[in-house]
């Protein structure tokens, strides 16, 4: 009871310092607002990027282990000059994996041909990426269709020429007709829509489908060198349930090697990627962001820190013959210290809400204005008001004791 009645007296004279000395009490807070804002925004903005960020990791799949020549990263200390000399994942790499490995529910060999245009009729679509997969591609990546089915065994195996299509070019090549049983024209080629990818939207890390023609790879072996480096073949693994992708990744450590016939002693000549090397990557990323957001609202918050033990040293001075008077009449020194201690904390809580305020109007235009979602999340929030009472702590402290410290005589004739 104590406890609230302080508190409650404190919010009383915070106001009261409001109230009456508006300029100064606004120019001090302003700092504590500033600072909040600067660090709650920085935080939020990274944390919504991080969350696209790792929704879009989270696509490629946790279990998903990618066999490919150049290792994910090329940051810092890149041996590029090293991994130059690996050959290209093969199609004999990926029949000898399929037959051996144990640990993975699907295994597909996988190529990419950028910027393609495709035709129907008059209607042509240019920037379409193809892609051509083996059939297990269904269990190596995460998609749902809109319309029709996947390939068949047989449709895969003799190479025929149908397709499945992305949301965008289904919607350029067929305006509001339906896609599947139609012809497209692809590399002089038609090939008939079986298939439409639902709707992704736009993806941080380019893994949307929307603008993505998937054909079999036997197909696409009619087309092109599927095993060609410039369309950048990989084989994609997707791992049991009952594994771990460590399991997963050391047996086709161990296979690959075998297959390759890697010496004991020779380093790796292929590379196994996989998302929790980019969930590391963007963790390290995210964390200078979070420090040089923690440096820029420092100096604010430190400013609005004196500013407000300012405020509390001119209000002790103010109050000194009404401290004296409590004090007469029994009031403890920890009472006095506890109630201007307070009072800096209600101060420096009130500017931290503002800063809030801010940020969250901030993220309102951002969403309604712009299109551009920022979240300001239950975490932040909890963060701001906690930094706002450390601050408050800190800066009331030494005015708030030295009220405590005052005689009481000397304290009711200063007036």
């Amino acid at each position: 009871m104590l406890f609230l009645k302080l508190f409650k007296e404190s919010f009383i004279f915070a106001f009261d310092a409001l109230r009456q000395n508006r300029t100064r009490t606004f120019l001090s807070l302003l700092g504590i607002t500033i600072g909040i804002f600067t660090i709650i925004t920085v935080f939020a903005a990274v944390d919504t990027f991080r969350g696209n960020l790792q929704t879009s990791v989270d696509k490629l799949g946790s279990k998903t282990v990618y066999i490919q020549k150049w290792p994910w990263g090329g940051f810092g200390d890149y041996p590029w000059w090293k991994y130059m000399q690996r050959p290209e994942p093969t199609l004999r790499d990926y029949e000898a994996l399929k037959g051996r490995v144990t640990t993975v529910q699907g295994i597909s060999y996988q190529i990419s041909l950028p910027n393609r245009t495709l035709k129907y009729r008059s209607n042509s679509i240019e920037g379409a990426q193809i892609s051509a997969a083996s059939h297990d591609y269904d269990k190596t990546s995460n998609f749902d269709l809109s319309e029709g089915r996947y390939f068949t065994d047989n449709e895969s195996k003799s190479g025929s020429p149908v397709c499945l299509i992305g949301a965008d070019l289904a919607e350029g090549l067929f305006p509001n007709q339906v896609a599947t049983g139609k012809a497209v024209k692809v590399m002089g080629r038609n090939v008939t829509v079986i298939g439409v990818f639902l709707r992704e939207g736009e993806d941080l890390l380019g893994t949307s489908s929307d603008k993505t023609l998937l054909i079999p790879l036997n197909f696409a072996k009619n087309l092109v060198d599927v095993q060609s480096e410039r369309y950048g073949p990989q084989i994609t693994v997707r791992g049991k349930e009952i594994y771990s992708v460590a399991d997963v990744e050391s047996e086709l450590r161990g296979l690959m090697r075998s297959i390759r016939r890697i010496r004991p002693v020779d380093e790796d000549n292929f590379a196994l990627n996989k998302t929790t090397v980019l969930s590391d990557q963007l963790d390290q990323l995210f964390g200078i962001v979070d420090v040089a957001g923690w440096i820029i609202g420092g100096f604010s918050i430190l400013v609005g820190g004196f500013g407000i033990a300012n405020i509390m040293f001119v209000s002790v001075k103010e109050r000194t013959n009404i401290i004296g008077i409590q004090k007469s009449l029994g009031a403890k020194n920890y009472f006095i210290l506890m109630q201007f201690l307070f009072e800096a904390i209600a101060l420096c809580i009130i500017g931290g809400l503002i800063g809030l305020a801010i940020v969250y109007l901030g993220t309102l235009i951002a969403t309604y204005g712009f299109d551009l979602k920022i979240v300001l999340d239950a975490g932040n929030v909890v963060r701001g008001i906690s930094i706002s009472v450390i601050i408050g702590v800190i800066s009331g402290f030494w005015p708030a004791f030295s009220a405590a410290r005052l005689d009481p005589v000397e304290a009711i004739r200063s007036k």
